[in-house]
């Protein structure tokens, strides 16, 4: 059945970024590792040093599972919205073109998830 508008939609949607109080949303997921559902939402300053991103948010995000502890971040592979991507680890996170509800995916050669059940 077809659906007609009366008049304009003028709803604004409330996790626009200027609502996060220069804090930006970012999703962050673990290929293969299915013990996290979903992906995580982080709310981040876009200055935030990629370095400091891992140090401080990803390692204490993923630090339950068991693969946590073996995880090489200098030979992840990143993809960021669906592209390739290589951090700049120095760089902020705005700077490395991580914007408001991107979503990296971090991906692990060698660990795959609880006992290698991704296998």
């Amino acid at each position: 059945m077809p659906v007609t508008a009366i008049g304009a939609y003028q709803a604004q949607s409330l996790d626009r970024q200027e609502n996060f109080n220069g804090l930006q949303l970012v999703y962050l997921t673990w290929d293969r590792h299915l013990m996290f559902c979903a992906p995580f939402t982080l709310p981040l300053p876009p200055d935030m040093p990629f370095a400091d991103f891992i140090d401080n948010v990803v390692k204490p995000a993923i630090a339950a599972h068991p693969d946590a502890v073996r995880v090489d971040f200098a030979q992840a592979i990143w993809r960021l919205d669906d592209a390739d991507f290589q951090p700049d680890w120095q760089a902020g996170l705005a700077a490395n073109g991580i914007g408001h509800k991107s979503l990296l995916r971090l991906d692990t050669p060698g660990l795959d998830g609880l006992n290698g059940s991704f296998n």
